[in-house]
């Protein structure tokens, strides 16, 4: 097996571990796309995990989510990333300290779209989390959901583009990312809380996040219209029908869907007439 073979292998191990839901539309894209998609994929949970960890302070988060930010802008260079990672081997996830893996595992041609959407993501991060995440108003909402979800939709539309010259649109993409953003907060709203986080805009009720994620979702279906290629149409159309699916199960009080409920939905997408 060839270094990039196993480097494949194992990124799917770590894809799969870190985030079923992305794991499985991932899995179905056709080779050379599922190989740009994983690396950008983990390569911003990568940054996400620094956002989230709950041993690293605000100024600590900042400091190295800012320093991340800036090398990725420059030429890759493996042992620079490592260098600034080095520090935190012990704290830190293997999706995080393995983001210079997950930089090679890119297919050349699109790397740079995909390190600047990265380095994007990380100053947006590093921002939000020395303000404590205190988000005051729907323009807060907005601005933060950009960074952490928003981006990926750009970075996908520009994945798609490279591709096959499929053309989306960039606003409908950034609210399809706030749209599965605004219901990973609806999931989590009473753990954030536990740990003195909260997304949710002052005097916001569920119900103002509820119209929030279904408005957004709906945005997210036109971006899907434009769409012809099936492999990636399916890619698409699996995170937003778990996305609808979990914001129902959360309405009639449950804490998630089944796991039976997710294959169902999945099959219906994917399964051939």
């Amino acid at each position: 097996m060839s270094d990039l073979c196993r480097l494949q292998t194992e990124a799917m191990e770590i894809l799969k571990a870190t985030s079923r839901t992305f794991f499985i539309p991932i899995s179905y894209l056709s080779p050379g796309l599922q190989e740009a998609v994983a690396s950008a994929y983990l390569g911003m949970r990568a940054i996400d995990e620094i956002e989230d960890h709950p041993e690293l302070d605000g100024t600590t988060k900042n400091n190295l989510l800012t320093t991340l930010s800036e090398l990725l802008k420059k030429p890759f260079n493996e042992n620079d990333i490592q260098t600034v990672l080095r520090p935190y081997n012990t704290i830190l996830p293997a999706v995080t300290l393995r983001l210079h893996d997950w930089i090679k595992l890119c297919p050349p041609s699109i790397l740079p779209d995909i390190l600047d959407a990265i380095s994007i993501m990380a100053k947006g991060m590093a921002k939000w989390a020395l303000k404590e995440w205190r988000i005051q108003n729907e323009k807060d909402l907005d601005e933060y959901t950009y960074y952490v979800a928003g981006l990926v939709g750009v970075m996908l539309t520009d994945i798609w583009k490279w591709y096959d010259n499929t053309e989306t649109d960039k606003q409908l993409a950034i609210a399809f990312g706030r749209g599965l953003q605004s219901v990973n907060i609806l999931r989590n709203y009473e753990e954030d809380n536990d740990r003195g986080v909260n997304f949710f805009p002052n005097d916001w009720e569920l119900a103002d996040m509820f119209s929030y994620a279904r408005r957004n979702l709906g945005l997210a279906n036109e971006y899907i219209k434009s769409i012809k290629t099936e492999t990636i149409v399916h890619f698409c159309k699996i995170p937003l029908a778990l996305a609808y699916s979990t914001l129902d199960a959360l309405a009639a009080g449950k804490e998630k869907i089944s796991r039976s409920d997710v294959n169902k939905i999945v099959h219906q997408i994917v399964k051939k007439p």
